[in-house]
C-alpha cells in the first residue's frame, strides 16, 4: 500500500492524489514534523489525532488508525525535501496552506518553540510552495 502511494508521489509527473491517500501522506507530514525534535511527545500525537478528526470528520477509532498507517508512511518516505515536494505537486494550494496551518499547530502542541522543528516547518511550507505571508497568518490563526 505504502510503496504505491510512494511511487504515485515521487513520479516524474505526480498526478493529483485521490483523497485518502492525500490524508495520508498530509499526516505523514505532521508525523514527520512532530518527530523532528527527536521528542514525538504525546501531547504532539493527541494534536495529529485531533487535526485529522476535525480536518476529515473522523472518529476516534479512524483518526488513530490513520495517525499510524502516517507514522508507517513517514519511515519509509523519502527524504523531506522529496517528499514535500511531491506532496505540492499532487496538493491543491488551498489545502496546502491548511497543511500549514496543522504544521503550525503540531508545532506548538507542546508549548515550546523548538529550532529544529522551525527549521523544519520553514523548509516544508518553502517546499510547498506557501507563500510566508499565508505561513505566517497561519501560523497566528493558531497561536490565537
Amino acid at each position: 500500500m505504502f510503496a504505491q502511494l510512494l511511487n504515485r508521489l515521487t513520479a516524474d509527473k505526480p498526478s493529483q492524489l485521490a483523497d485518502t491517500d492525500a490524508r495520508l501522506a498530509l499526516t505523514g507530514l505532521l508525523v514527520r514534523l512532530a518527530k523532528s525534535d527527536g521528542d514525538y511527545a504525546l501531547a504532539e500525537q493527541q494534536r495529529i489525532v485531533s487535526i485529522i478528526q476535525a480536518r476529515y470528520g473522523l472518529s476516534g477509532s479512524d483518526a488513530q488508525s490513520l495517525k499510524l498507517q502516517a507514522e508507517e508512511l513517514e519511515k519509509e518516505a523519502p527524504d523531506t525535501v522529496r517528499f514535500t515536494r511531491a506532496i505540492k505537486d499532487a496538493v491543491a494550494y488551498e489545502d496546502r496552506i491548511a497543511v500549514v496551518e496543522a504544521l503550525w499547530t503540531v508545532a506548538l502542541a507542546d508549548g515550546e518553540r523548538d529550532d529544529e522543528e522551525d527549521a523544519l516547518l520553514r523548509m516544508v511550507v518553502s517546499f510547498l510552495g506557501v507563500s510566508d505571508i499565508d505561513s505566517n497568518l497561519a501560523r497566528q490563526r493558531v497561536s490565537t
